[in-house]
């Protein structure tokens, strides 16, 4: 079996410490990231909708580096939506950071609620393939 490595990005620490589960897990070149929510470096809710969805790729963006990755090492995408009606949205601002010559897969589902507190629009979660 891969030495597992759990990934926690700086400012992330108190998700590891006081919530128990890691940003991300390193097993050999798999990356796999646990989904991403729009709270900002205080753990505060980002609003409005757009900007919290800049907040939740900025988030990934964090954890990804955090490993030696980016969004051009990210194989799979599932997004968590309380309204499928802002897919127009997302895709907006997921292409923004998704801009290599390659996507990853992408499977979208729709949530009642996320984090069981209301205000919460989307969660990303990813899976990335870093180089040997």
């Amino acid at each position: 079996m891969s030495k597992r490595q759990d990934i926690v990005p700086p400012g992330t620490e108190a998700i590891y410490n006081n919530i128990r589960y890691s940003p991300a897990v390193r097993v050999g070149n798999t990356l796999y990231v646990s989904g991403q929510i729009g709270r900002d470096d205080n753990m505060q809710l980002v609003e409005p909708r757009e900007a919290q969805f800049v907040q939740v790729f900025e988030n990934l963006q964090k954890v990804l580096a955090a490993a030696g990755a980016d969004f051009n090492d990210v194989v799979d995408v599932t997004s968590f939506h309380t309204d499928l009606r802002d897919l127009p949205l997302y895709m907006q601002v997921r292409d923004r950071y998704f801009t290599g010559p390659q996507l990853p897969a992408w499977t979208a589902i729709g949530a009642a609620s996320l984090c069981g507190q209301p205000g919460y629009f989307l969660e990303v979660k990813a899976v990335a393939v870093l180089p040997d």
